[in-house]
């Protein structure tokens, strides 16, 4: 049996050659399904032919509901390509074809959204109403599908007939990732999508969930900021009563309450003085709170980051410090009973600079106490620097030589120390308190942290029965 004839024949749409081939051979359609990859219905859906379709589907109607390799259909591609008046005969050997399941659970449907044929989708769904809840594989409706590929239009008119038919809980559906069309629609940042929903000339008002939590533990307002944030859009979720995750109850949060958040706006007094309160935010308020540290979108990895920059910074600073201390440091040698003292006979004892030597601060000979607080400040913020720069780079590369480095700089401040300050006793003070401090700090910043995490643990019923 030679199939590529019939090949041919399903490609240019040649019926007159479709009978001549079964006239020689009255079983080549009953064999040709399994010899070949694709029926000669389906090649002639997908190259458009709409008199070679309707000769197939009177020869052989079964051809209809057969998939190829690639899971589809004829109703599958036709409606893939938009081809409508192949679709409507398709769908006059039954409605049922419109529910055949191809590759990962896709109805025909499924592909006429995601190409955004309008045509074809209000044809399917005037055939059978109920595909418009049907999912794939992935947990995915029609909407799901219309947002992820962009196709507004075709969310447009599934939108307009689910509501006509009183299928609103379409619109509230989730896909496996438990996000429903508000999340996609704020994460992809869909203004038109986001204001259908929310119009109130839409008929949907008071029914949606605009506060549903995903798997993640996300509202559609923390997909839209994690994604840079869209002016417009937020205002409007605001104004319809969208939070933060980290707003909601902390019940919802840990699941032990479904989240139940459709609801209107316009019936709660409370939720209105809250809007109301976030409208009337200064701009510097809202800065702040744009650049504010937020566990959600900011990842562990891109703090890491920052904090090395400013402890590098911190460190580098008070490194600078030591070695330009306030007022510099002494440029010659002073001592009693020197040449220099009898230059300077002549001049009053109160205005002589006190004994000192070359190299050592001005500010540590007039006034030791001023000095000795300078330094000791200085020292906490380069060795928390230091501690910061240690922890944040656990487990990294080269950690032996990272160590080096970093003891290496804290015995070059210690000699800056001792070598500019003309006090003994600030001297020692400060040796001692180099030699602690590095070993001191990891101590003292865990005690604090795990003490102030010990507070929050308490919980406020705990606190009163004490």
């Amino acid at each position: 049996m030679n199939t590529r004839l019939i090949e041919e024949a399903a490609k240019q749409g040649d019926v007159q050659k479709l009978h001549n081939l079964i006239k020689d051979d009255p079983y080549l359609l009953r064999a040709v399904s399994i010899s070949i990859k694709d029926t000669p219905l389906h090649i002639s859906c997908i190259s458009g032919h709409v008199d070679f379709v309707k000769e197939i589907l009177n020869l052989r109607p079964e051809f209809a509901t057969e998939l190829n390799q690639d899971g589809l259909s004829p109703l599958h591609i036709a409606s893939a390509n938009g081809d409508i008046e192949i679709v409507k005969e398709i769908l006059k050997l039954g409605c049922h074809l419109c529910l055949i399941k191809g590759k990962e659970k896709r109805i025909p449907l499924h592909y006429a959204v995601a190409k955004g044929r309008t045509q074809v989708i209000r044809e399917l769904l005037s055939a059978r109403l109920d595909t418009v809840t049907e999912v794939t594989a992935r947990g995915e409706s029609c909407f799901h599908l219309a947002v992820k590929n962009n196709q507004f239009e075709a969310f447009e008119v599934l939108a307009e007939n689910a509501i006509m038919y009183d299928k609103e809980d379409g619109l509230n559906m989730r896909d496996g990732q438990g996000n429903t069309i508000l999340h996609l629609a704020a994460l992809k940042k869909q203004y038109e999508v986001v204001d259908l929903l929310l119009d109130k000339n839409f008929g949907y008002e008071g029914k949606l969930e605009v506060n549903s939590l995903n798997k993640n533990g996300l509202t559609p307002l923390d997909l839209l900021l994690s994604e840079g944030g869209d002016c417009e859009i937020e205002e409007m979720l605001s104004l319809y009563g969208a939070i933060r995750a980290q707003e909601t109850d902390p019940f919802l949060q840990h699941g032990a309450i479904s989240p139940q958040n459709s609801f209107d706006a316009s019936q709660d007094p409370s939720r209105n003085g809250e809007q109301r309160r976030e409208r009337s935010k200064c701009a510097s308020k809202k800065l702040q709170d744009y650049f504010k540290y937020d566990k959600i979108k900011d990842s562990p990895t891109k703090v890491r980051s920052i904090l090395l920059v400013i402890a590098v910074l911190i460190a580098t600073a008070t490194y600078q410090a030591v070695l330009s201390p306030p007022g510099g440091v002494w440029q010659d040698d002073r001592w009693p009973n020197t040449d220099n003292n009898k230059n300077t006979t002549n001049i009053s004892s109160s205005k002589q600079p006190p004994d000192h030597t070359a190299g050592q601060a001005v500010m540590g000979t007039h006034n030791s106490v001023s000095y000795g607080l300078f330094l000791l400040f200085n020292s906490i913020g380069f060795f928390m620097s230091l501690h910061m720069i240690n922890f944040l780079t656990l487990g990294l590369p080269l950690q032996f030589e990272l160590r080096v480095s970093l003891m290496a700089l804290t015995a070059t401040y210690d000699t800056c120390i001792i070598a500019m300050t003309p006090n003994g006793k600030i001297s020692v003070f400060f040796i001692v308190l180099s030699v602690v401090m590095p070993m001191m700090m990891p101590i003292l910043t865990k005690v604090v942290r795990d003490c102030k995490k010990g507070r929050r643990c308490v919980s406020p019923s705990t606190r009163a029965s004490a």
